[in-house]
């Protein structure tokens, strides 16, 4: 199994969510974050003044697949969000040893 992270700018969760879906992939955690990369150093203007900006926000989606699945998952994010410009997002992929469902107590593939 493969743990799939991907970091991408907020507007894009809706077709990045809707990409994995048209795959089968219905299940993952998404969550606000904010951080900074390449982009840091920006600043911005608010009523006039100028001030740094530290971190952008952006959008964490996280989700656990097959191994079978996993580049495909990775290639439909990869797609969906991807608007050419700096900041466009990161996507991060990791073993999964085991899973684990509280529910009916099943284990590993047939966890997800």
């Amino acid at each position: 199994m493969k743990k799939i992270e991907a970091t991408i700018k907020p507007a894009e969760v809706r077709e990045v969510r809707d990409a994995l879906g048209e795959l089968g992939i219905l299940g993952m955690t998404v969550s606000s974050v904010e951080g900074f990369g390449r982009k840091s150093g920006q600043t911005r203007v608010y009523r006039g003044t100028q001030y740094p900006v530290c971190a952008l926000p952006g959008a964490k989606i996280e989700l656990v697949v097959t191994d079978s699945r996993a580049q495909a998952a990775v290639s439909a994010i990869a797609k969906a969000a991807r608007i050419v410009e700096i900041g466009d997002g990161n996507i991060f992929i990791s073993t999964v040893e085991d899973a684990f469902r509280i529910r009916t107590e099943e284990r590993g593939d047939k966890a997800l």
